[in-house]
């Protein structure tokens, strides 16, 4: 079933094409492969980015806020970098250019999704905490992109490369995954005393 990507907002998208357009539009240098690429390209595949402020117990439900939006940056057939833009107080802008595993991990996740039989609204999850990455399978395809919890049914992809102990894409509901997320953080007992 085809995913329910939500438009990322106008800005965001101008702030990632001027970057493109114009190379010293940013302070930051291009990643290598930017530099590299001969021809056209373009952002595609915008996703929105939430971060989890913290892992919640079953007590609770887990808290997200949204930082920015993630952009793939497309030469050709291929993904070469992504472009991630931030809420400042004057609106979206451009916030940098990266490349790295998390953007091959992507568009695997995001392919994944993409032959699930359940339609879903494609967004990521940052869990600091753990150092991880997930694409975050929403199962409300009409909500709007920049708010909202992760309920238990929705679905989350880890991206590679995942904490030790939690497989990367493998699609968790987040009933299941939470408790295996919170068992990563709760200390382990100390065995004993020295003597």
């Amino acid at each position: 079933m085809p995913l329910h990507v939500p438009p990322a907002p106008a800005p965001a998208l101008r702030s990632v094409l001027a970057a493109l357009g114009s190379p010293t539009a940013v302070r930051e240098d291009r990643t290598p492969a930017l530099r590299s690429v001969q021809g056209p390209v373009s952002p595609e595949s915008p996703l929105p980015v939430h971060v989890l402020d913290r892992i919640v117990p079953s007590a609770g439900r887990p808290c997200t806020r949204l930082t920015g939006w993630r952009f793939l940056i497309r030469s050709g057939e291929r993904s070469v970098a992504a472009a991630e833009t931030t809420l400042t107080a004057d609106g979206w802008t451009f916030s940098h250019f990266f490349e790295g595993p998390y953007l091959t991990s992507t568009e695997r996740a995001l392919r994944q999704a993409e032959s699930m039989i359940t339609a879903f609204q494609p967004r990521l999850l940052s869990i600091p905490e753990l150092y991880m990455l997930a694409l975050w399978l929403h199962g409300d395809t009409d909500a709007d992109a920049s708010t909202g919890m992760p309920l238990p049914t929705d679905v989350l992809v880890p991206l590679a490369p995942a904490p030790p102990g939690i497989a990367a894409h493998r699609p968790h509901r987040v009933a299941d995954l939470l408790p295996v997320m919170t068992l990563r953080l709760t200390p382990a007992p100390l065995l004993g005393s020295p003597a």
